[in-house]
């Protein structure tokens, strides 16, 4: 079974790791670094010693007052001067022997190291300065040996002198178990800081898994919080978005069901009890149930046409605005209301203007507004059409002088399967007209009064732009 391991655990888990790497580097490079500078320092004091020799080879012997005579009195005397560290010992050879050593009080006694002595005293004999390392039971042992050549009398003797690097080393451990007492610590801080930061990046994320989580199909309304302007920020906003598009769709689904299961159960009552009390010997009653079934059929047909154009008002695609000429629109449009019914059809105004709009979404649902206006008015009463422009709006309306619409009605016309005045009709007209516009980033405005008639005027934002 696949263990969950939350980005939160991952993040922290991959920079805590970046970071002991990198701290884990910088040690090993400071402590090659602290070598190498250990390394170098040890050879220059070696080197320090052989030049001294030199230097003292030019002088005279502090005991006769006269130049060297041989290597005893010169080695003697650079025994005595030399100052000796804890880790530094010196021992002088004359003639393959030891013959002098450094006092007592020197810590470090490198004549008394065995292997060193042996590696030595073939060197001694040598007319060239010789640096080298070696093992020793006691640790490492960094020298140098120094020969002393009298031509005169063919005495020789060398000086050697040591630095016990095992105790030179010992000194940086201190330093080192420092560092790795901070680092250590310094790996437990950025691991703390880190867990308290990315808890508060990943909280967007916290809260859009929860908000999905309580999301069921009868409460779809939650939506993530949005703090900050971060990428998370941007993704809860995706999200909601996206929330906001699922709870259309099902709202717009749901309503397209009881719409169905509202609308339709009229119409199939109605076929039904014809249906059942229809006397199938009489020719008359059966031609007057055929009539009455297939207009109920058309009923709901035009219902079904209107429920599906209402469902895909919910979609991205409902609407596809282009350029278009609006006056052009409005004369195309009124040419075709004037097939509606006998009436005294007016061009009211007309927007000499070129407008991104849906052409086709936007002459239905005006010719839907005709419909009403002719269903609603009488034979040979005038009902004016017209567009115009209004600051950064579009207007398309028409007006009517028919029967009108109750003021307590007017609120509730857009809505779905709400009929106003006589209650014919499939009540959705309004609402696709509403939708078209809503499509358009726009509204509907209905101005009625009982009696006098009325105007609804699609209203859409538009950038204008004037023809030459």
């Amino acid at each position: 079974m696949d263990r969950h391991v939350s980005i939160r655990a991952r993040v922290i888990s991959a920079v805590v790791l970046l970071t002991g790497l990198a701290l884990l580097l910088s040690g090993v490079l400071v402590y090659l670094q602290a070598q190498a500078s250990l390394q170098a320092r040890v050879t220059a004091d070696l080197t320090r010693v052989a030049d001294e020799i030199a230097l003292l080879a030019g002088e005279f012997d502090p005991a006769t007052g006269e130049p060297f005579s041989g290597p005893e009195g010169l080695l003697y005397a650079a025994m005595q001067r030399e100052v000796h560290l804890p880790s530094e010992g010196s021992f002088a050879v004359v003639d393959g022997r030891v013959r002098w050593a450094a006092p007592s009080t020197v810590r470090f006694r490198p004549e008394k190291l065995p292997q060193l002595v042996e590696a030595v005293l073939p060197q001694t004999a040598e007319p060239v300065v010789t640096f080298g390392d070696i093992v020793t039971d006691q640790g490492d042992v960094r020298y140098v040996v120094v020969p002393v050549i009298f031509t005169e009398n063919g005495a020789t003797g060398a000086m050697v002198h040591a630095v016990d690097m095992t105790t030179e080393r010992a000194a940086l451990r201190p330093i080192f178990t420092t560092y790795a007492l901070v680092a250590t610590g310094s790996l437990v801080l950025v691991a703390m800081l880190i867990a308290l930061i990315v808890g508060r990046l990943l909280r967007p994320m916290r809260s859009m898994r929860e908000t999905v989580e309580r999301i069921t199909e009868t409460d779809i309304s939650q939506r993530v919080p949005i703090e900050g302007t971060d990428d998370l920020s941007a993704l809860a906003v995706t999200v909601n978005g996206m929330l906001d598009r699922l709870e259309t769709a099902v709202t717009g689904q749901r309503e397209l069901l009881d719409d169905v299961g509202h609308e339709l159960r009229t119409p199939l009552t109605i076929v039904r009890g014809h249906l059942e009390i229809m006397d199938a010997t009489d020719p008359e009653d059966v031609a007057s149930s055929r009539a009455l079934v297939i207009d109920e059929l058309d009923r709901m047909r035009r219902l079904v046409d209107d429920l599906l154009t209402l469902a895909k008002s919910e979609q991205r695609d409902f609407v596809m605005p282009r350029p278009t000429d609006v006056a052009r629109l409005t004369d195309e449009t009124l040419a075709k209301a004037t097939t509606l019914g006998t009436r005294h059809w007016v061009l009211e105004d007309l927007a000499d203007i070129e407008a991104a709009l849906d052409a086709q979404r936007i002459s239905q649902a005006w010719l839907q507004l005709a419909a009403n206006a002719v269903r609603y008015s009488a034979e040979g009463s005038r009902i004016g059409m017209g567009s115009s422009i209004d600051g950064d709006e579009l207007r398309l309306w028409v007006r009517d002088e028919g029967v009108g619409i109750a003021a307590e009605e007017q609120s509730r016309v857009l809505e779905r399967a709400e009929r106003g005045r006589s209650g014919t009709g499939t009540g959705l007209g309004l609402a696709i007209v509403s939708s078209i516009a809503r499509a358009h980033g726009g509204r509907v405005l209905v101005d009625s009064a009982e009696g006098v008639g009325t105007r609804v005027t699609i209203v859409v934002p538009v950038v204008e732009k004037e023809h030459a």
